[in-house]
């Protein structure tokens, strides 16, 4: 159970800190708890209740009327106003709320829910990729536990796996030869799936390894699969060497294939890549050069 500071409430919910304190004193809400100093802290429950009460007051409700409600009848009205609403903060906020409640129904609903609306496509870029940079953040900044993060991640990654299986293949003029893989020490692979399902939904070929990949057995796919590319992503700085030095490294090691990088430490990075290697920094980018050859 984390301890969050009033502060902290109001980074992480929008809710001022002197609004904070007239609604305890008024409607009893939140209960904060107090150190042996007596200054206020607040725990995952608060949390959850005051982004689902931050939600409802700026749909237009009124505090003094969200006060009356009940928990259930609270989650309720945030569901129904989550999926009516167009507002990408408000399916972001949603699902932080989800999350911290560990409601795996809640948060597969919203998913689902967005999906059916806008597309596949459209929710990772608009929803759920803005939604694991917020989590990243929350994570950095110690206000959430990793727990949280592997929980929506496996749901998120499942939905991913289901969609790319369901895919109904269709021919490119040129079909490219796609082969995925994390460099060691990478475990984060949502952005790899994501790009794996793009690359079949376009008529493609993939062969997706996925996290922490050998160089001994990359090298052992890559001569039987003689991929045209190779895709890779590096999100945070795990690797033992400077991203050039790897890229010049899998260059070398495999000259008959470009290479595609992209996650957020390699769109980031400053150093001067080869100028073969080709970073993808978006969604749009990555499905204007897949779309070259269809």
């Amino acid at each position: 159970m984390h301890r969050f500071s009033i502060k902290d409430m109001e980074a992480l919910t929008g809710i001022k800190a002197h609004t904070l304190r007239i609604w305890e004193q008024r409607y009893k809400i939140p209960k904060p708890r107090r150190t042996s100093t007596n200054i206020r802290y607040y725990d995952d429950d608060d949390l959850k209740l005051l982004l689902n009460i931050s939600l409802l007051n700026n749909e237009g409700s009124r505090i003094s009327d969200i006060v009356k409600l009940t928990q259930e009848e609270i989650n309720r009205r945030v569901l129904e106003y989550s999926g009516r609403s167009h507002d990408a903060n408000i399916h972001i906020q949603a699902l932080v709320t989800s999350m911290l409640g560990l409601d795996e129904i809640a948060f597969e609903k919203l998913i689902s829910g967005h999906i059916q609306q806008r597309g596949l496509e459209k929710s990772f870029s608009e929803i759920i990729f803005p939604f694991l940079r917020k989590l990243g953040q929350l994570w950095m900044a110690g206000s959430i536990h990793p727990a949280y993060e592997h929980f929506v991640s496996n749901l998120i990654r499942q939905d991913l796996i289901v969609a790319t299986h369901d895919l109904k293949v269709k021919k490119s003029r040129h079909q490219w030869k796609f082969l995925l893989f994390l460099p060691e020490g990478e475990s984060h692979e949502l952005g790899l799936l994501f790009a794996n399902y793009l690359i079949r939904s376009r008529g493609h070929i993939s062969v997706f390894i996925g996290q922490s990949t050998p160089l001994d057995e990359l090298e052992k796919i890559y001569l039987k699969f003689k991929p045209d590319f190779l895709f890779s992503s590096i999100t945070i700085d795990r690797l033992q060497m400077a991203i050039r030095q790897y890229a010049e490294m899998l260059i070398e090691k495999f000259p008959g294939s470009r290479l595609i990088l992209t996650g957020h430490h390699a769109v980031s990075s400053k150093e001067k890549l080869p100028p073969t290697t080709l970073v993808i920094e978006s969604t749009e980018m990555f499905l204007k050069f897949l779309e070259r050859s269809g």
